[in-house]
């Protein structure tokens, strides 16, 4: 049980790092008041109302306002993420090592090749009971 619980901890804790680190953008595209597009890695398509360019005003023309708007939600993560200590080439090594041979401790001593599974038997001339006339009972 207690090692279900490690494993567990274990995989929340690197969600919650993976999660704090990530950063990202979502764009949105309002026209009006309602929602018409969000998109996560790209600008988000209009909607296809928004004014050409600049209109200037003139005495005979009426400016319209634009009544689309855009939206961006940033989300930043975290940089600052320190190794708690650093490891000199000789204690890489060493644990490199170490952890070599503590894995090698549980590799299954039971691996005994099997000689005769590649080798058929020779073939069969005489039947060997009825030869010495030994009958099983």
């Amino acid at each position: 049980m207690k090692e279900v619980f490690h494993k567990i901890m274990s995989v929340c804790i690197a969600v919650v790092v993976l999660f704090s680190t990530t950063s990202f953008t979502m764009h949105m595209h309002y026209c009006g008041d309602t929602l018409v597009d969000k998109s996560y890695y790209v600008k988000a398509e209009s909607c296809g109302m928004e004014t050409p360019g600049p209109v200037l005003p003139s005495d005979c023309e009426t400016v319209k306002k634009d009544c689309c708007s855009e939206d961006q939600l940033i989300m930043e993560g975290q940089d600052e993420l320190k190794p708690s200590h650093e490891l000199s080439l000789k204690q890489q090594v060493f644990v490199a090592t170490f952890v070599r041979a503590y894995l090698n401790l549980f590799e299954s001593a039971e691996k005994s090749t099997d000689f005769g599974k590649h080798y058929l038997p020779p073939p069969l001339i005489k039947s060997i009971y009825k030869l010495d006339e030994v009958y099983l009972i």
